[in-house]
């Protein structure tokens, strides 16, 4: 995944802060501000492997030779 630019990021994180703004009202700005930059770079982190997942789920031959399946 291709990363944000820094004007996209910004937005990224006042959106976010709107969505979390009761759960962190009682933290300072700055501890708001790590805890919100961190949950962007989550965020795309894990975008990131679900991507990469995705991708080579498709690109996997399928076969079912030899391998059992079961409905839990």
């Amino acid at each position: 995944m291709k990363h944000q630019t820094p004007n996209t990021r910004k937005e990224f994180i006042q959106k976010m802060e709107v969505v979390f703004n009761e759960r962190i009202q009682a933290l300072s700005p700055e501890l708001k501000h790590i805890l919100l930059d961190d949950l962007v770079t989550a965020f795309e982190s894990r975008l990131d492997v679900l991507n990469k997942t995705q991708h080579n789920l498709l690109v996997l031959p399928i076969t079912t030779r030899g391998v059992e399946c079961a409905t839990v």
